[in-house]
């Protein structure tokens, strides 16, 4: 049985499709101080479905109606990255907590938006970037932090794999879809290069932000080649690190992320897994205090869990808040549509001059 705490956090969760089956019904479960209150989505047949497998206390077809519920401390908002802003946005207005799915939104503007009124309301509001709650990531962004000194070079990579599915339909329960579910306009997966950028560019970059601090400009070369995507990109980070990222979608071979770190006193290269075995990242510290090499034990890396109790740690007690923050949503933004702009003609694009979207 799974312990939880006396005082918890109530969550609505918005959307029974893909990332909610996947992920956030059961993470909310079984989050020791969360409870799943209620699940909304438009598709009654799929909601249905879903409130028979994760028995919410109650369901909701109408998005209002759900903020409407004084039981509800918080909602967890997993649909399309293109409705992201405008429901965190209600959400906010109706005085709920929000942990929305990454990435924040799809253009600048809006996400600058979203900033503001987030900033006038004083509620929590963290980004989806799970990868933060990695136990070996986490670990190595104390080392680097803590006993590395100043960093000279920071590497990070992205690669998605060509047989990744295999892998997930494995390890994720059987989706279950439905007809009248709601999507944007248009088939925003339609364009690959956008979508993938988006979809998977967004983990990278905020890895890199969490490791290496504020990305200050960046310079992309782009490639398209046999069904592959690839973005490699040189990074100046604010501290004065020089970085580099690569992201390609998808790779002949395993699915993996990682990246090293070369500092002053010490170093550190980490691999990561395909999130859905809920591993932690393999990461080694060198430190040249005791010329050793220092590894953790991630007993726990159920990445989705962890991040939804992270913010229900920072609502309910006050504790700073480990995962993305509204900053650190539209950092990660900037950085995505200075990526994307800067592959088409090669220039150095600074984060602060972009507008747009991907």
């Amino acid at each position: 049985m799974i312990a939880k705490d006396a005082k918890r956090l109530r969550i609505g969760v918005l959307g029974a499709g893909p990332i909610a089956q996947a992920a956030h019904l059961e993470a909310t479960r079984k989050a020791r101080n969360a409870d799943l209150v209620a699940l909304c989505d438009v598709a009654e047949d799929l909601l249905d479905r879903m409130a028979a497998i994760h028995t919410p206390a109650r369901t909701y077809t109408r998005y209002d109606a759900m903020l409407a519920d004084p039981e509800i401390d918080a909602i967890i908002i997993g649909v399309a990255d293109q409705y992201h802003v405008p429901l965190a946005q209600q959400a906010i207005q109706a005085g709920k907590h929000v942990l929305v799915e990454k990435p924040l939104g799809v253009s600048v503007e809006e996400c600058e938006a979203l900033r503001a009124a987030v900033q006038a309301s004083g509620l929590v509001f963290q980004v989806g970037n799970n990868r933060r709650f990695d136990p070996g990531i986490a670990f190595a962004r104390t080392f680097i932090r803590e006993q590395m000194g100043q960093v000279m070079a920071l590497k990070a990579w992205y690669y998605d794999s060509f047989y990744r599915y295999t892998m997930t339909d494995n390890l994720q329960p059987v989706p279950l879809a439905s007809a009248a579910v709601q999507r944007p306009a248009g088939n925003p997966k339609g364009d690959k290069q956008r979508y993938f950028m988006l979809t998977h560019g967004s983990h990278l970059v905020d890895t890199a932000r969490y490791l290496g601090g504020e990305i200050v400009q960046v310079q992309a070369r782009f490639s398209n080649r046999f069904s592959a995507y690839g973005w490699f990109v040189a990074v100046d980070f604010a501290d004065g690190t020089l970085g580099h990222l690569d992201l390609i979608i998808p790779v002949q071979g395993d699915f993996e992320d990682g990246f090293q770190v070369f500092g002053e006193r010490g170093s550190v290269i980490a691999r990561g897994y395909l999130p859905w075995y809920h591993k932690a990242s393999h990461v080694e510290c060198f430190s040249a205090a005791d010329r050793q090499y220092h590894r953790m034990l991630g007993e726990d890396a159920y990445t989705y869990k962890l991040q939804i109790e992270g913010f229900a740690d920072t609502i309910l007690h006050g504790k700073v808040q480990l995962g993305a923050t509204i900053d650190d949503g539209v950092a990660a933004m900037r950085a995505m549509v200075a990526i994307a702009k800067s592959a088409e003609n090669g220039h150095w694009v600074q984060l602060a001059e972009v507008s747009g979207g991907v």
